[in-house]
C-alpha cells in the first residue's frame, strides 16, 4: 500500500508541475508577452492543457485509487492509511473524477478560446466595445454549459461550475446566503446614504506612480512577502499566480490620480501570496499545497486588505510615512480625515476599488448574471442592458459605458464561470476568522499599530495556511472558529466600523 501511495504522489506531482508551467505561460501573457504572440500562445496553452488533461486522467491514477480503497462512498480510502494520506487521496479522487468526465477536445478548446478571448477582452475594454468581446463570451458560455453537462448535476447546471472553485457547496446554498447578505448590506448602505459624506477629495490628487510603488513595496515587505520567493509586476487586472511552492508572483495597477488603487491591489494580492507561500512542510510540493477553496483564499486577501489594511490601527503606523511621501497631496489632512476617506462608502462602478459595504453587491450582480447565462434565461447580447438596469437598482447609479460596467472584469474572458461567488464568501470567512483571531490574540491591534505583523502571520500560518487543501472549507472553518460559516460576523463588523465613521 505504501508503494501504491508513493506512485500516486509521483504522478500527481508531475500534474502539479505541468500546472505551474501552464501558470507561467499565463503570467507571461498578462505581464510581458508581446501582443503579436497571442495566436501561438493560444496554441501553446491548448497543447499544454491537452497534456495536462491526459496526465490527470491517466487510467493508472484510477487503478491506484482503487487499490488504495477510494470509492464514491469512501473517497478517503483504506482505514489503514494515515489521516493526511486519506485527505490526499480524497483530493486526488475528487479531481480525477472531475477530469475523467471531460473530453480532451473540450479542454483544449476551452484553453484555445479563452486565450484569444483574454486578448480580445483587453482590446474591447480599452475601446469600450462590448460587441467585439460578445462572440467570444457567447462561445465561452456554451463551453461552460458543455462542461456542466459532462460533470453532471442533480439540482442546477451551475453547481459543477461552482464546485470547481468552491468544492462541496451548492448553488442554492450560495443563493440563500447572498439573499440575506443583500438585505443586510442594503439596510446599512441606506443608513449611510442618509448621513453627510466624508471628505475624500485629497485621495484624487497627484500621486506619482514611482512613489506609490516604492511605498507599496515597503508595506509588502513589512507584511512578510519575501522577494526571493516572488515578485511584483504590473498588469491590466491585479492577480496572484503560483509558479512553484517558492515562486508566487503578484501584480497590481496604479492610478496616478487615485492613491488607494495600487496599494489596495498590492495588499490584497499579498494576502493570496502569503497563503500559497505558507503551506506546511508535510504538504509542501504536493497536490495538497494549495488553497482549501477560492472562498478561503479570498478570505486571506480580504482580511489583509480590509480588516488590516483599512483599519485605523494600520494607518496610525503608516500614515506619517505616507504623508512624508506625498506632502503636497496630504499636507492639510489629518490621520482621522484620511482614515475616514480611505473607508468612504459610495456607489462606485469598479469592483476592485469598491468599499467594504458595496463590494459584495458587485459580486451578487455578477452571480445573478452568470446563473442566467448558464441557464439561458439571459442572452449574451442582453448583458450590458441587464447589467446597467440591475446596477441602478442595487447602487442607485448607472455606468456611463461598458468599460466601467460589464467589461471591467477579466474572469469571463478566462471562461471562469463559478468564480465570482467566492469573493463574497471570502468576506464572510475573513470576518469570522478575524473574530476568532482577536479573541485569541488580545494585543493584535497594538501590534498592527506598530507595523508588526509576524504574530498575525504566524497565527494564519498555523490555523489556515499550513493545512493547505487537506480540509474542506467547512472543515477548516469549524476547526478554526468552532462553528460553520456564519455571515453575522461580517455584518456585525461592518455595522460596528461604519457606525463610528458615519455616526449612525
Amino acid at each position: 500500500m505504501e508503494q501504491t501511495l508513493q506512485r500516486l504522489k509521483e504522478i500527481t506531482r508531475e500534474v502539479q508541475l505541468l500546472e505551474h508551467i501552464n501558470a507561467l505561460l499565463g503570467w507571461d501573457q498578462e505581464t510581458y508577452m508581446p501582443k503579436g504572440a497571442v495566436e501561438e500562445r493560444g496554441d501553446q496553452l491548448a497543447l499544454l492543457q491537452g497534456l495536462l488533461h491526459r496526465k490527470s486522467t491517466d487510467p493508472e491514477i484510477g487503478d491506484l485509487l482503487g487499490r488504495l480503497g477510494a470509492t464514491e462512498e469512501n473517497p478517503m480510502g483504506s482505514s489503514e492509511l494515515k489521516d493526511l494520506d486519506k485527505r490526499f487521496i480524497r483530493t486526488v479522487f475528487r479531481l480525477y473524477n472531475r477530469e475523467t468526465k471531460l473530453p480532451e477536445s473540450l479542454v483544449t478548446e476551452m484553453a484555445r478560446v479563452s486565450s484569444k478571448a483574454l486578448a480580445v477582452w483587453g482590446e474591447a475594454r480599452k475601446e469600450n466595445d462590448f460587441s467585439k468581446f460578445a462572440p467570444f463570451l457567447e462561445k465561452l458560455v456554451q463551453l461552460n454549459r458543455e462542461k456542466a453537462k459532462c460533470f453532471g448535476f442533480t439540482e442546477h447546471p451551475y453547481d459543477p461550475l461552482l464546485d470547481e472553485f468552491e468544492p462541496w457547496i451548492k448553488t442554492r446554498e450560495v443563493e440563500k446566503v447572498f439573499s440575506l447578505l443583500r438585505e443586510d448590506l442594503a439596510d446599512l448602505l441606506g443608513r449611510i446614504r442618509e448621513k453627510p459624506q466624508v471628505k475624500h477629495d485629497f485621495l484624487f490628487s497627484d500621486y506619482p506612480v514611482a512613489d506609490q510603488e516604492e511605498f507599496a513595496r515597503s508595506v509588502l515587505k513589512d507584511l512578510g512577502y519575501e522577494d526571493n520567493r516572488g515578485r511584483l509586476d504590473l498588469s491590466t487586472h491585479p492577480f496572484t499566480t503560483t509558479l512553484g511552492s517558492d515562486d508566487v508572483r503578484i501584480t497590481t495597477r496604479y492610478n496616478s490620480n487615485f492613491f488607494p488603487t495600487g496599494l489596495c491591489g498590492v495588499i490584497h494580492e499579498a494576502g493570496h501570496a502569503l497563503y500559497e507561500l505558507g503551506m506546511g512542510p508535510e504538504i509542501k510540493g504536493t497536490i495538497l499545497s494549495g488553497g482549501t477553496s477560492l472562498g478561503i483564499h479570498e478570505s486571506q486577501s480580504r482580511m489583509w486588505e480590509n480588516l488590516v489594511g483599512r483599519s485605523r490601527s494600520f494607518w496610525k503606523h503608516y500614515y506619517p510615512r505616507l504623508k512624508a511621501k506625498f506632502p503636497s497631496a496630504l499636507r492639510d489632512t489629518s490621520l482621522e480625515e484620511f482614515y475616514k476617506a480611505f473607508n468612504k462608502v459610495e456607489s462606485t462602478f469598479i469592483r476592485v476599488e469598491a468599499d467594504e459595504v458595496t463590494y459584495s453587491l458587485h459580486i451578487i450582480l455578477r452571480f445573478e448574471i452568470e446563473l442566467q447565462l448558464i441557464t439561458g434565461s439571459l442572452k449574451v447580447k442582453e448583458v450590458p442592458e441587464y447589467w446597467n438596469s440591475t446596477f441602478k437598482k442595487l447602487f442607485g447609479v448607472t455606468p456611463k459605458d461598458d468599460r466601467e460596467g460589464c467589461l471591467q472584469d477579466i474572469h469571463w474572458s478566462m471562461g471562469a464561470f463559478g468564480y465570482f461567488p467566492t469573493y463574497a464568501l471570502g468576506n464572510l470567512y475573513a470576518a469570522q476568522f478575524f473574530n476568532t483571531l482577536k479573541g485569541e490574540m488580545p494585543g493584535l491591534e497594538g501590534e498592527i499599530e506598530k507595523g508588526n505583523f509576524p504574530l498575525l502571520l504566524s497565527w494564519l500560518r498555523e490555523k489556515i495556511h499550513h493545512p493547505g487543501n487537506s480540509m474542506t472549507a467547512d472543515e477548516l472553518v469549524k476547526s478554526v472558529t468552532g462553528e460553520p460559516l456564519n455571515s453575522r460576523y461580517f455584518v456585525e463588523y461592518l455595522n460596528n466600523k461604519y457606525r463610528e465613521i458615519y455616526d449612525l
